[in-house]
């Protein structure tokens, strides 16, 4: 199958960037870029403006032969951000929407398309260290999106320097410290639509050798549906010291204590009709999932010479989930790991070149225990005890060699292994354990021009084992026959700057074999898992901010991105060349932005579905189409003192956000549907001193 030619959206970008001219003047000659960043679109030349730790973060993804994103904070410090639908939403590529609470429907170039809750196929991080567990399986809650210094995004097989050899990549959310946080004091208060209220505060002092930044977030919110009321309380701490130039140890520790309750997908009619409304159980039965945490990080840097530098990290996370649903969850888990990784810079055979090493470990153990659902304070009889134990081992490296001033070769890989063991307390007959191995090669070209313009191409294979999610599905909890997703993805694309445009745009396609694919078996029990035959994901990601007025008066901004995403089965025995559900196939997300020298600014913006989005595998029900008005503006003092407003879905149009895979439409239940948030709005005002 080859890719298909698509989308007046695509099309503008394009004829923007054609318009630009390629032989424009050097990009120093441009009208300078504002201190508060507009762009996540990395290139190979940097912005003097941007903030150090922000520079280096783009200079460090500029080597890579792929998609990939930096978000800065300044990006979204005026908005009410809560969760990844928030903060990645200028990221061409990412498909983020809100589920429930800081519960996001996740995919990143078709990644656990059809999980019906929380993350799979993406590697997410704080510094490095995994939020995943041991398993693979993601979720969302103790990421605080305001305790982020920036949030970097490798895409597909661009993870490599974490060892991720996932189909969506990553995403590393980085701390700040005493000295690259953006403010030494930070207060921090919001409040809005749905009874929503959240307070923020943060110190940062660099002390010479010895460096400390802290934070405590506190919130509460209603939430737009019934049965979606949150309440959460985070505390962070990163405390360094260095020992000279590039050389450093740092403690960093996170407590989180959140409650959240949960809303259920619902019918297409109920969705577009009743949004608010949640299934009575919902309700009766209390659903929620509410999390106690403690991470704890050691993380070393240290420069060895001028060529070499070393970095690692080992961690220990204690989790405690209570989790009622249709049936109880109450899990208590125990994490450590740590990883290990040398960067070089030289020369071979006279050529310039650069390379890492590294090494990835996780392990585990999870005492899940379930319990029938009564409603109430307390579970009802037990019918599930059991203790989970994993492991996850990645070995991988990369190098660069310039065969020319402008061309790089870069090759690469990791061997990756993990390993299921599952003890049955009830029914020790089946007890289980499995174990994967492989390995995922990589190659890639990356040119550079002398104003940072960046073309580049790479083919990876992809590897992802299944977690417990998918290995425990029964009643009786027992593995099941399921393998690895086996994807090989090439890549193209460029990225850079030509006069007011800054771009990036890539092209991919993944043929995929075995892919782990959901679909709910009732809407009160969490989806089963399957592998599928041959399925093919391939797409195009644009960005393009357009800078269509830098003069004394003010700044007008015009940001743009767009997403073609074809997922299809390949001769499937029962679906054929059917279309995968669950991600929209054309999304157009534009913003535009006037800013004054005064210190305000509006910005008022646009989120479009043009198409009907699938549900099932048969292809024979869909979530409408939808177009999103919202509104952001501020108000920067000299003081310190900003004032802001988040105005969201101002049409307040009954929309379906996000939906649930099924097999088959006609015959399986279809309470798949989440409602997208109504008309709100949301002010906070920032002290930062």
């Amino acid at each position: 199958m080859s890719f298909k030619t698509t989308a007046a959206p695509s099309a503008l970008l394009l004829a923007a960037l054609t318009s630009a001219g390629w032989a424009s003047p050097a990009f120093a000659q441009q009208t300078p870029e504002p201190a508060v960043l507009d762009s996540v679109i990395v290139t190979g030349r940097r912005n003097a403006e941007d903030p150090a730790v922000v520079v280096d973060a783009r200079a460090l993804l500029s080597r890579t032969p792929g998609a990939v994103a930096v978000v800065a904070s300044e990006t979204y410090q005026d908005r009410y951000a809560l969760s990844f639908a928030d903060t990645l939403r200028g990221v061409p590529g990412v498909f983020a929407q809100r589920r429930w609470g800081e519960e996001v429907r996740l995919s990143i170039r078709g990644s656990g398309i059809g999980n019906g809750a929380h993350l799979r196929g993406v590697l997410l991080a704080q510094d490095g260290v995994p939020f995943n567990a041991p398993d693979g399986f993601g979720e969302f809650q103790e990421i605080d999106p305001l305790i982020a210094r920036h949030i970097d995004v490798y895409k597909g097989g661009n993870a490599l320097r974490f060892g991720g050899a996932a189909l969506g990549g990553a995403i590393n959310v980085v701390t700040p410290t005493g000295r690259t946080a953006a403010s030494h004091n930070l207060i921090r208060i919001e409040g809005g639509s749905f009874d929503t209220q959240r307070g923020h505060v943060a110190i940062a002092r660099d002390l010479g050798e010895w460096d400390v930044y802290a934070a405590a977030t506190v919130a509460r919110s209603d939430g737009f549906r019934d049965n979606q009321s949150s309440d959460s309380k985070r505390l962070t701490l990163n405390l360094g010291r260095t020992f000279g130039t590039d050389r450093e140890l740092r403690l960093i520790v996170q407590g989180n204590d959140l409650d959240q309750s949960v809303s259920s997908a619902v019918t297409r009619q109920q969705a577009l009709t009743n949004p608010r409304d949640v299934p009575a159980n919902n309700s009766t039965l209390a659903f929620a999932r509410d999390v106690k945490s403690l991470r704890t990080t050691v993380l070393g840097r240290w420069r060895i010479d001028d060529s070499l530098m070393l970095e690692g990290a080992a961690y220990v996370v204690d989790k405690d989930l209570y989790h009622p649903i249709s049936i109880v969850i109450d899990q208590n888990s125990l994490q450590w790991g740590g990883y290990g990784r040398v960067d070089w810079t030289g020369q071979v055979m006279g050529l310039r070149a650069d390379a890492y090493a590294g090494v990835s470990y996780r392990g585990g153990t999870t005492d899940a225990f379930t319990f029938v659902a009564a409603g109430g304070a307390r579970p009802g009889a037990r019918i599930g005890d059991s203790v989970q134990d994993a492991v996850g081992l990645d070995v991988f490296a990369e190098g660069r060699l310039f065969v020319t001033d402008r061309l790089a070769l870069v090759a690469g890989g990791s061997y990756g292994r993990a390993e299921r063991d599952f003890t049955n307390n009830l029914a020790p007959s089946n007890n289980a354990d499995v174990t994967f191995d492989w390995f995922s090669p990589r190659i890639g070209l990356l040119w550079e021009d002398e104003t940072g313009t960046q073309v580049y191409a790479n083919l990876t294979r992809s590897v992802e084992a299944p977690g417990y999610n998918a290995l425990v599905q029964g009643a009786i909890p027992r593995f099941v026959d399921v393998d690895i997703q086996d994807a090989w993805t090439v890549e193209i694309g460029a990225r850079g700057r030509r006069g007011p445009f800054t771009f990036d745009l890539s092209a991919y396609r993944a043929e995929i074999t075995g892919e782990l694919l959901n679909f709910i078996v009732t809407p009160d029990i969490p989806a089963s898992t399957f592998n599928a035959g041959d399925t093919v994901h391939q797409g195009i990601e644009t960005g393009l901010d357009w800078r269509i007025m830098a003069a004394p008066h003010g700044r007008l901004t015009l940001r743009q991105t767009y997403a073609w995403s074809d997922f299809v089965f390949d001769g499937d025995p029962v679906y054929g060349d059917n279309r995968l559900p669950v991600v929209p196939e054309h999304l157009y997300r534009a913003e535009l932005k006037y800013a004054h020298p005064a210190g305000w600014f509006v910005a008022p913006s646009l989120e479009w579905s043009p198409s009907d989005v699938l549900v099932d595998y048969a292809n024979t029900q869909t979530a409408p189409d939808y177009a999103i008005l919202s509104l952001n503006a501020g108000w920067g003092f000299d003081n310190g003192v900003s004032l802001f407003l988040d105005a969201r879905n101002l049409t307040g149009e009954n929309y379906i956000s996000s939906v649930n895979a099924v097999t088959d439409a006609r015959v399986a239940p279809t309470a798949v549907f989440v409602p997208g948030e109504g008309r709100s709005a949301y002010v906070g005002v920032r002290y930062a001193f």
